[in-house]
């Protein structure tokens, strides 16, 4: 995987795929298509199928204030190796070279889930470290985008061995993956050179948190969630997300997102308070892992009514309502789409409005038709 001028990770090829490989690659990759079943669980339009809904924080006082959104996450992930239902964890944590970027990571200590606690609004790729890992009686907890999650999950389908070596499957609430450019914007916001910068946090201590730069001096500058998210970071995400059905893990095991507080109008309050978690079980063995962790102490959960969540997570109820017209300006124009089944779209678009669909559809239509002017100047 490489970075583009852009600020996103693309494959460099070093040979041209076989047919086989081809073939394996439109099987797994859900930028072709994503084929999500109820299997008897109960079925949201909104947020797909489940098994639970609860939110919470977790066990650990300075980790509930350290990591992103209560710490739950973290408290799960460090309940799966105390019980030793995974040797490590596969996920991602800040590139030492360049606190910006991320790289892929196993954590096989308490301590490392700990120091890699908290959002990473950057490019990651947590599959390139699977091949790797074959070989040998490891087992393995995966944690990562919702895409990343459904490449893995068919994957195990087709490749025993993958199947044995991740047994569980963690994912999270994501409106998108922003460019490395987005870190650098806030860095300019900030007034600080990337080359001085030692750590970068997205979201440090607190909920939501603020993006913090901690520079080689000790120094730190700060600017706050809604800032670093709303004003700077969503502008970068790249257009692949902008047409996803899934920016809820409806393939994990386990998902986790922030379980914001409303306003008197319904939407989500940033004011800084103690973190809540929204903690999904998806599966069966989801839910026992839960309870685990839960008797354990690692996390402290109650139940939580799924209707009230598409008020406080306004942008991914937006997304979802509207994806359908995305699609259809993008098919319109003869460009590929993803094939989606049992995803809910159809439902989801009856609940958008006349305005929002037209303006979408159009704005899809705008946005390719600039990008191919760009491309056809380039040439």
């Amino acid at each position: 995987m490489g970075t583009t001028a852009e600020g996103f990770l693309r494959p460099r090829f070093s040979r041209e795929l076989t047919s086989d490989e081809r073939a394996k690659l439109v099987r797994v990759c859900p930028s072709v298509a994503q084929d999500s079943p109820p299997d008897g669980r109960k079925l949201d339009p909104m947020w797909g199928p489940y098994i639970s809904a609860e939110t919470g924080y977790a066990g650990n006082k300075k980790l509930r204030h350290k990591a992103a959104s209560g710490g739950a996450l973290s408290g799960f992930l460090i309940s799966l190796i105390k019980s030793r239902q995974v040797d490590g964890i596969i996920h991602v944590a800040a590139d030492p070279v360049n606190p910006l970027a991320n790289v892929t990571t196993v954590s096989t200590t308490i301590s490392d889930i700990i120091g890699a606690a908290g959002s990473r609004y950057a490019p990651s790729s947590p599959l390139d470290i699977l091949n790797t890992l074959r070989g040998g009686a490891r087992r393995f907890a995966f944690v990562g985008k919702p895409c990343d999650v459904s490449a893995l999950h068919a994957l195990r389908q087709q490749d025993p061995e993958i199947a044995r070596l991740v047994p569980v499957l963690v994912s999270f609430f994501c409106a998108g993956v922003p460019s490395l450019l987005g870190g650098q914007d806030i860095l300019d916001r900030m007034s600080v050179d990337a080359l001085d910068v030692a750590r970068f946090q997205h979201r440090a201590e607190g909920w939501p948190g603020e993006a913090k730069a901690t520079l080689r001096d000790r120094t730190q500058h700060t600017i706050s969630y809604e800032e670093s998210w709303g004003t700077l970071l969503s502008k970068r995400v790249q257009h692949r997300c902008k047409i996803c059905a899934d920016g809820s893990g409806v393939f994990a095991d386990v998902v986790f997102a922030d379980a914001w507080e409303a306003d008197a109008k319904g939407y989500p309050s940033f004011e800084d308070r103690p973190g809540q978690s929204l903690v999904l079980c998806r599966t069966e063995r989801g839910r026992s892992l839960v309870d685990e962790a839960c008797a354990s102490g690692q996390l402290k959960l109650a139940p939580y009514d799924l209707n009230t969540l598409a008020a406080v997570q306004p942008g991914q109820t937006r997304r979802r309502r509207v994806l359908l017209a995305r699609l259809a300006a993008l098919w319109v124009l003869g460009r590929p789409i993803p094939r989606y089944r049992g995803m809910g779209l159809w439902a989801m678009a009856r609940r958008a409005s006349l305005s929002d669909t037209v303006r979408n559809f159009g704005g899809m239509m705008r946005r390719v038709y600039k990008r191919s002017m760009k491309e056809e100047g380039s040439c």
